[in-house]
């Protein structure tokens, strides 16, 4: 490999291509021509010495070979640095010690805004960025060093060590109040699971903890699941009586309160779990001082932020 010939504007081009596995929208993402994409992807692939792209199996655009992973991942990794790089530099010019990026998972958006303003009191002279992904993205981003702290609820191995924990995390089964089984205290496991779940996507931690949920009950025989792709499109499909969600109890709090949505009550419910706090670290292993100090003042709060439930 030649990384002396790598330029910044060929690895943005890999990028875009990647994202859209086109060379024509990439081309239009980034302002310039196809062919200009082209070649910049080429020079790129003689300074790597491989194949970066290849075309994807039905023939129908482009996608990333594993030596084309390999660069991705190193150019989102350059690109995460740099952006770190732009926000501390700017925070320094507005008289700020710094600036760190808070990603929570987007369960986590119920709170999250109250927790950085809570934060904002107590650290008013760091810069802080709110961003939302689900698990997965939020995972992805942590590993791109895109994020110095995320919030989520069940922290990838990989991060166990650099984890506190930071309060409960209730999950539960929520029905409209008229259904037959919020009536009840407790229920039968082969009545409930006649239900329609109303399920949240591939790689959300709700949708995992509702399946091991279920796992425990329907041995071998699981319910209709329909998927959704939010919490609140959950809430609202629960609302319209087309079945019942399984959902983090900080999502629904309001509804809950209000009588718009009813609990199950029963064994196993709810569900406990916790919130964690994800410390992002340098390229150096070092968690910068900015950063820890977000840490140290979201752990004396001590939870504060978080949905209160009766």
């Amino acid at each position: 490999m030649r990384i002396d010939a790598i330029t910044l504007k060929q690895l943005r081009a890999l990028m875009a291509v990647a994202r859209s596995g086109s060379l024509t929208l990439a081309a239009a993402e980034l302002h310039q021509t196809p062919p200009t994409i082209h070649s910049q992807i080429r020079n790129l692939e003689v300074a790597v010495g491989q194949p970066l792209l290849q075309r994807a199996a039905d023939g129908a655009g482009f996608r990333t070979t594993p030596a084309g992973r390999e660069i991705l991942t190193a150019a989102q990794r350059i690109e995460a640095n740099l952006s770190q790089a732009e926000r501390q530099v700017t925070a320094l010019s507005q008289g700020k010690s710094g600036h760190v990026v808070l990603g929570t998972v987007s369960t986590a958006k119920y709170f999250a805004p109250r927790l950085v303003r809570m934060l904002q009191d107590r650290v008013p002279d760091i810069g802080i960025t709110l961003k939302v992904a689900n698990r997965s993205e939020v995972i992805a981003a942590i590993d791109r060093h895109e994020y110095d702290l995320a919030i989520m609820g069940r922290p990838p191995r990989s991060a166990l060590r650099n984890a506190m924990p930071l309060g409960p995390h209730p999950h539960g089964i929520v029905l409209p109040p008229d259904h037959p089984l919020a009536r009840q205290d407790g229920y039968d496991p082969a009545r409930l699971l006649q239900e329609t779940f109303l399920s949240r996507e591939e790689g959300s931690g709700t949708r995992i903890l509702m399946e091991r949920f279920i796992d425990r009950l329907a041995e071998g025989n699981p319910p209709r699941k329909v998927v959704m792709p939010s919490n609140e499109t959950i809430k609202q499909a629960v609302l319209a009586g087309l079945g019942i969600g399984f959902l983090s109890l900080h999502t629904v709090h309001d509804e809950l309160e209000s009588g718009r949505l009813a609990l199950l009550r029963g064994p196993d419910l709810p569900v406990m779990r916790h919130w964690y706090l994800i410390y992002g670290r340098d390229k150096d292993g070092e968690v910068p001082r900015a950063t820890q100090r977000c840490a140290d003042a979201i752990e004396d709060m001590a939870g504060a932020y978080l949905p209160r439930l009766r």
